[in-house]
C-alpha cells in the first residue's frame, strides 16, 4: 500500500538559516504555529512529524537545509450523510472551501435537521471529487444568513485561522437592510450581550452581558419605506450581535421574526404597518455576510472573497429603491 494512503498532502518546510540549532519542537510551535494538542496528534501517527525522511523526536537539533514534513491523517465525516445539492463555490484549494451559503440553510446537522445541510452537501461535493476529508466550518452563519462561509480542510488551517479571528485580524463584513435610519449614520454600537432570562433562546443587551462591538456605516437611506442599506464589521462574535445592537438602537432587521419593532415602539400606526409589510416581503432577516477576508495560513497570502446580493435580497434592493432614495452616506 502506498505510505502516503491515509495522510493529507504534506507541509513541508526547509530549515533556514536563522533557525540553526533550533529544537525541532521550537520549529513546529514558534516558526510553523502548530499548537501544542496538534503537535501531540501528529507525534502519535507513523509519518506524522518527518526530518529529511525520517521519523524523529521533536527535541531533536536542526541543521540549515533540512527538510521537515508534517502529514495529518486523513479524516471523513462519517456521522454526516452525503447529500447532492447546489453549493456556490467561491474556491477551493486543497486547504480550503470557501462557499456562499445560501439563506434557509443550516450549516451543520443538528438534532432533527440530519440532512439537507450545508454540510450534507460539501460532503458529498468530496467523496464524488474522490477527497477524503471532515467537514470543519472555521465559522458559522445564521440559518437564515446568506453569504460567505470559510471550511477548513485539515486542523491546521482550522487552527490558524481560528486564532486569526481570535486576534481580530478576518475582516467580516456584512450587509443588512434595517428599518429607519440609523444615527449617526456612521458609528459603533458597544453593547455586552447575554440571553434574555424570560427567553433563552432570544439574546438581549444587558450590562451584565459579555461585552461585543459593532462597528456600521449607512450606505442607503430609502425614504419612502423608512429603511436603509448599511454595512456593518463585528469587533467580536457574539451569537444574533447584528441583529440585537441594530434592534438595540431602533433599527432591526427587515424580516427578522425574531429581533423586531415591539408594539409599544415609537411609530405611527401606518409606520409601524408599513414595518410589518416590509417584514413579510423579505420573509427571513436581510443579512448577508457579504466580505471575509484573511491569511491563508500555508501560503501566507491574504486572501478577500465576496458574495453578491441572492436573488431575495437583489428583489428587495430593487423594491426598497423603486421608492424615493436619499443620498448615499
Amino acid at each position: 500500500m502506498d505510505p502516503e494512503y491515509g495522510y493529507c498532502d504534506p507541509i513541508v518546510y526547509t530549515v533556514s538559516e536563522r533557525e540553526n540549532g533550533w529544537t525541532l519542537k521550537t520549529l513546529l510551535h514558534n516558526r510553523l504555529g502548530v499548537s501544542r494538542k496538534l503537535t501531540s496528534r501528529l507525534k502519535m501517527t507513523e509519518r506524522g512529524i518527518m526530518l529529511n525522511g525520517k521519523r524523529v523526536y521533536i527535541s531533536v537539533h536542526l541543521k540549515p537545509g533540512d527538510i521537515v514534513e508534517l502529514r495529518m491523517e486523513r479524516e471523513v465525516s462519517d456521522d454526516i450523510l452525503p447529500e447532492k445539492m447546489p453549493l456556490d463555490i467561491l474556491y477551493e484549494d486543497r486547504d480550503l472551501l470557501i462557499v456562499n451559503k445560501a439563506a434557509g440553510v443550516i450549516v451543520h446537522p443538528t438534532h432533527g435537521h440530519y440532512t439537507g445541510t450545508l454540510a450534507n452537501g460539501v460532503v458529498h461535493h468530496w467523496r464524488e471529487r474522490g477527497e477524503q476529508v471532515r467537514f470543519r466550518p472555521v465559522h458559522r452563519l445564521d440559518r437564515e444568513t446568506s453569504g460567505v462561509l470559510a471550511i477548513a480542510k485539515n486542523p491546521y488551517v482550522h487552527q490558524h485561522i481560528s486564532e486569526q479571528m481570535i486576534a481580530g485580524t478576518v475582516d467580516k463584513t456584512y450587509r443588512a437592510f434595517v428599518h429607519g435610519y440609523p444615527q449617526p449614520e456612521n458609528g459603533r454600537v458597544e453593547g455586552p450581550i447575554d440571553r434574555d432570562p424570560d427567553n433563552p433562546h432570544i439574546r438581549i443587551v444587558t450590562s451584565s452581558g459579555y461585552s461585543a462591538a459593532t462597528r456600521y456605516r449607512t450606505l442607503e437611506r430609502y425614504l419612502q419605506a423608512r429603511a436603509s442599506l448599511i454595512e456593518l464589521e463585528l469587533e467580536s462574535g457574539r451569537t444574533h450581535q447584528i441583529r440585537v445592537h441594530m434592534t438595540h438602537i431602533g433599527c432591526p432587521l427587515l424580516g427578522d421574526e425574531m429581533y423586531k419593532y415591539a408594539p409599544d415602539a415609537p411609530l405611527t400606526p401606518d409606520e409601524f404597518a408599513s414595518s410589518q409589510t416590509l417584514d413579510e416581503k423579505i420573509g427571513r432577516q436581510a443579512l448577508h455576510a457579504f466580505r471575509l477576508a484573511f491569511v491563508h495560513p500555508l501560503s501566507g497570502e491574504r486572501l478577500t472573497f465576496e458574495a453578491p446580493f441572492p436573488p431575495d435580497l437583489e428583489e428587495l434592493e430593487r423594491t426598497l429603491s423603486a421608492g424615493a432614495r436619499g443620498s448615499e452616506a
